[in-house]
């Protein structure tokens, strides 16, 4: 059978840039065991796949694919998702947007503001803090000194729905030399929930944005990520409760992927009430191409 699918370009701010995702309008026929095996041909750091049916109050049933593994949430997919469930299939598109995932559901919103590309935001859910890790091993993980890690801070396994460890270092040069070690890295994540590391600094390339930051997830397939949507979710709520800025901005810049030629601009808000931390994420996403899957 011929299934259509979609490639999109996420946390972008022009097309070949940010984070690619493959979109595959699956029908019921379509196994798990056939997702995961798109999802490795496609090779993106995620594949998703939305349900033959909608409800009536937009919900859309979805399931996210890395090469390796089937996750409960990842970000850029739910934005490029939710811009092809818009763009693509809904025939009055509407402004909110429900993706029922496996961490449950996420509300997307559209926002367009004249004369900038549009932005699509992700309501995640309430982050979860995790344990902490020794700095020494961390480094070695990274193959990075241990004096270039910013101590002052915590290296701590965060999820808002998928878990990653929040790694500060103390420069833009100290997240550009990071390459994983894998057996230190291996031996780090076999007492971890988080499988992925998100190393970020205060140093940005352009001046006009608030961190820098990489992510190394081998053990889904993914040996660097060029943006990763969860991770900045993560991180937001990583920022506030560390109190890493004295003062975050009302909407903080998180550039990453340049190290791997795909720059990418997420978008973070993070705020709280009565102890209760909520985090939205946002960015831009381009279509690139579509076609037909033969399966």
């Amino acid at each position: 059978m011929k299934v259509p699918f979609y490639i999109v370009d996420v946390f972008a701010r022009k097309r070949f840039t940010g984070n690619q995702l493959a979109v595959i309008l699956a029908p019921p026929q379509v196994s798990s065991e056939q997702m995961q095996e798109i999802a490795r041909e496609m090779h993106f750091s995620e594949t998703t796949f939305i349900g033959p049916a909608a409800a009536l109050d937009n919900t859309y049933p979805v399931r996210i694919f890395t090469p390796e593994h089937e996750v409960p949430f990842a970000g850029h997919p739910v934005l490029g998702t939710a811009f092809v469930i818009r763009e693509m299939i809904m025939k009055h598109p509407e402004n909110e947007i429900i993706l029922d995932l496996k961490v449950g559901q996420v509300p997307v919103s559209y926002c367009l503001e004249i004369g900038k590309p549009s932005v699509f935001w992700m309501k995640q859910p309430e982050p979860t803090f995790g344990k902490t890790f020794e700095a020494a091993e961390v480094a070695q993980a990274l193959s990075l000194p241990e004096s270039s890690l910013d101590t002052r801070f915590p290296i701590q396994e965060v999820s808002t729905g998928l878990p990653f460890i929040m790694i500060p270092v103390q420069s833009r040069e100290a997240v550009k030399a990071a390459r994983i070690t894998m057996d230190i890295y291996e031996k780090l994540i076999s007492t971890s929930e988080a499988k992925a590391l998100y190393i970020f600094c205060h140093e940005p390339y352009d001046t006009e944005n608030t961190l820098n930051a990489r992510m190394f997830g081998p053990y889904y397939g993914v040996a660097e990520d060029p943006a990763t949507g969860s991770a900045g979710g993560c991180l937001m709520a990583y920022l506030h409760k560390n109190r890493y800025n004295p003062e975050l901005p009302p909407v903080v810049m998180i550039e990453q992927g340049h190290e791997i030629n795909r720059p990418s601009l997420i978008y973070g808000k993070v705020a709280e009430n009565e102890g209760k931390i909520t985090v939205e994420v946002g960015g831009s996403v381009f279509l690139v191409a579509k076609g037909e899957l033969v399966v």
